[in-house]
């Protein structure tokens, strides 16, 4: 190769280094699978590198203002990105959905789950996990499927609390609880092996989960390409697989 040759590609990938950079990103736990394939294609495309953490939406928000560096929340709701914007800490044009989530009752014991959710009344079962609803929406949608079906004062007594909805289902799986309220997106890739109920939307405050750019973000162009990118074809067939809505 050339002398210019050489000068011209080590100019080329000067550049590109320069305008890769890195954006730290709050996902809600439920979005565990998704983020990870889209982070894969996001950096394969941009050149721009994620750093993810992963867990329950109330606690980035008590560690979003406790200064976490944060630039970008991906969260399970739409209320927590609204509050964010409402205090000055997020930047309202940047807020949108990119996903509406699917609450399901699963377990790890085949043939316990029917079609129509009567196990809850009917089932014999010592233990049903829910994440905090306190600090997760879909902790808060399961608590309010139960009321919607006088269920929950009877239940009570055998709900076991995880702080998120991974711990939900890792006690579920396990057998630690007969039955649990996850995600969809968490036993989709469980294949047909598995089975569930899909709770009725209107059982329960629908999960509509937006991102929106934390103001530690602005600056950052690899937090906007990102909310971009989360927009697009390739994002959205990823969300898509893991049935959710858009």
């Amino acid at each position: 190769m050339k002398l210019n040759q050489l000068i011209t590609l080590f100019g080329f990938l000067c550049l590109a280094e320069a305008s890769a950079a890195e954006v730290h990103v709050a996902v809600a736990a439920n979005f565990a699978g998704p983020i990870e394939k889209i982070a894969a294609a996001f950096e394969r495309d941009t050149g721009h590198k994620l750093s993810v953490a992963v867990g329950s939406t109330g606690k980035f928000y008590a560690q979003i203002h406790a200064g976490a560096p944060f630039e970008v929340l991906l969260a399970a709701d739409d209320e927590t990105p609204k509050k964010l914007v409402g205090e000055g800490i997020a930047i309202a044009a940047s807020e949108f959905t990119y996903a509406r989530g699917t609450l399901v009752l699963w377990s790890a014991k085949p043939g316990l789950i029917d079609a129509h959710g009567a196990v809850l009344k009917n089932g014999t079962y010592a233990h049903l996990a829910i994440c905090n609803p306190k600090l997760a929406p879909y902790g808060l949608a399961a608590v309010e499927t139960m009321k919607a079906l006088g269920l929950y004062e009877s239940l009570k007594p055998k709900l076991v609390e995880a702080e998120n909805i991974a711990q939900t289902y890792q006690f579920t799986a396990t057998g630690n609880a007969e039955l649990g309220f996850v995600a969809l997106s968490q036993v989709i890739p469980l294949g047909s092996k598995t089975h569930y109920w899909v709770v009725p939307e209107n059982l329960h405050t629908p999960i509509q989960q937006d991102a929106v750019l934390l103001k530690k973000g602005e600056a950052n162009p690899a937090a906007a390409a990102f909310l971009k990118y989360l927009r697009g074809e390739a994002a959205r067939a990823v969300i898509l697989s893991y049935g959710y809505r858009i």
